[in-house]
């Protein structure tokens, strides 16, 4: 069984911040600065120390949280086993972790080469945190808007990401992100209703505001706005100029795959709560990542 502490700190969500290397993945071996090699050494530890950054950072948030919800969390049928909730994890020793927690992570982020020109990359954990108190103290509260600062969060992690490896994030990819954030925060909100229970509703705001119809008129959208982004970052003109070929329009019928396969498991399966470990336990959904990282390696690396 996982120590109390690590488990408060929740690391099967540290895959989100897998977006912080997404910038690494897609840099052009055309672009002028060295730095933004995917074969440079130097370019995997700044990504490498941004990503532990961002990791620690949404740590630090759930342990906040879990603190100051840890009355309500104990009247809830699942969050009642977390480690504060339970008591398995005291108050005080909560707060000592979350004082470790932030100092690693600002300590992490100094770490990451500043640019010549520009804001250190510190400023990013840092909005990042804002962002989230800001959400978890008043805008979860809000609807629709609950479920845009989600998406903000995972554009804010792609955008760290360049800024550690100094490079440019296409305009279209941080749409991309944003979108299919949405996508991923609205199916959420979904499953969240369709198995709401009276602990449920108290411990959200806005259960009581959403319905499965309303929902389903976003989740349509977002899926196809997420699919259409993609496919147009791939053959734009930005994008094709970068890498010297649209070659990278290959891997759409994937993203289409992968975006209908959390379709299927929303509405069929009833599974979407928790994206971070959907990802881990659907195997063809496991497959088609394995498979569309190999596929962006190949296209960009290896294919003239």
């Amino acid at each position: 069984m996982m120590p109390p502490h690590l488990e408060a700190m929740r690391p099967h969500q540290w895959v989100k911040n897998l977006l912080v290397l997404a910038p690494l993945l897609f840099a052009s071996e055309r672009q002028s600065n060295e730095a933004s090699s995917f074969f440079d050494p130097a370019s995997w530890q700044a990504a490498g120390l941004a990503f532990a950054a961002f990791c620690l950072a949404a740590s630090s948030i759930y342990l906040l949280n879990d603190i100051v919800d840890r009355e309500a969390d104990a009247n809830h049928p699942k969050k009642k086993n977390r480690p504060i909730a339970s008591g398995r994890l005291g108050v005080g020793s909560a707060w000592i972790l979350l004082g470790f927690v932030l100092t690693g992570c600002a300590t992490l982020a100094l770490l990451v080469p500043p640019p010549e020109s520009g804001a250190p990359f510190i400023l990013w954990p840092a909005g990042y945190l804002v962002l989230n108190v800001a959400y978890s103290f008043a805008l979860k509260r809000l609807v629709v808007i609950d479920c845009m600062c989600i998406a903000l969060g995972f554009q804010l992690r792609v955008m760290a990401g360049a800024a550690a490896i100094q490079v440019e994030a296409s305009h279209w990819l941080l749409l991309c992100t944003f979108f299919f954030s949405l996508f991923l925060a609205f199916c959420k909100r979904y499953e969240e209703v369709g198995k709401k229970t009276q602990a449920e509703g108290l411990t959200r705001a806005t259960m009581e505001d959403y319905s499965l119809a309303f929902l389903n008129m976003m989740i349509g959208p977002m899926a196809a706005l997420s699919i259409l982004s993609y496919a147009l970052y791939t053959v734009s003109e930005q994008t094709v100029s970068r890498h010297g070929s649209d070659r990278l329009m290959y891997t759409v019928p994937i993203v289409v795959y992968g975006v209908f396969r959390y379709l299927f498991l929303v509405y069929r399966k009833s599974e979407g709560g928790d994206p971070a470990r959907l990802l881990f336990r659907d195997v063809p959904l496991v497959l088609s990542g394995l498979l569309y990282g190999i596929a962006i390696v190949v296209l960009l690396r290896f294919v003239g």
